[in-house]
């Protein structure tokens, strides 16, 4: 049971990692009275920095912090190829909206990269073995 734990912690921070990537792509051409906004650019960074932590520590097995960064870069790329109908999400060719595309790819990348680097250097959370019971064991004091 205990190896089924951090597999299922895994597979939450997947479908989580998915799904922000995806809602912060389409918030890529975000503007506000004709005015690009970049808030995708902020929410890579928070949002991969947060879960990749929380993975890492609701889990309690590293490896897991990998895991919501690999599926979040995976989206990211997937959503720069070109559709089948010649759309295309993520653009990195000229103008501002590349420049906010590519401060959102790097950036993103780079705060998922340094989040899972820092829980698989951190030493091993131990575990506290359970308190020794003190007293007599009467419940009473004498």
């Amino acid at each position: 049971m205990s190896r089924l734990r951090p597999a299922g912690w895994a597979l939450a921070a997947a479908l989580v990692a998915g799904w922000l990537a995806v809602v912060e792509v389409f918030w890529l051409p975000l503007r506000a009275g004709g005015v690009l906004v970049p808030v995708s650019v902020l929410a890579a960074v928070v949002g991969n920095v947060l879960l990749v932590r929380a993975a890492a520590r609701l889990s309690g097995a590293r490896w897991v912090a990998v895991v919501p960064a690999v599926v979040w870069l995976g989206v990211v790329v997937a959503a720069m190829g070109r559709r089948p109908e010649g759309d295309l999400v993520v653009v990195l060719a000229g103008g501002a909206a590349s420049v906010v595309n590519a401060a959102f790819l790097l950036l993103g990348v780079l705060a998922a990269a340094a989040a899972a680097g820092t829980e698989l250097g951190a030493p091993a959370r131990p575990v506290s073995p359970p308190p020794v019971p003190t007293g007599s064991g009467s419940g009473g004091a004498r």
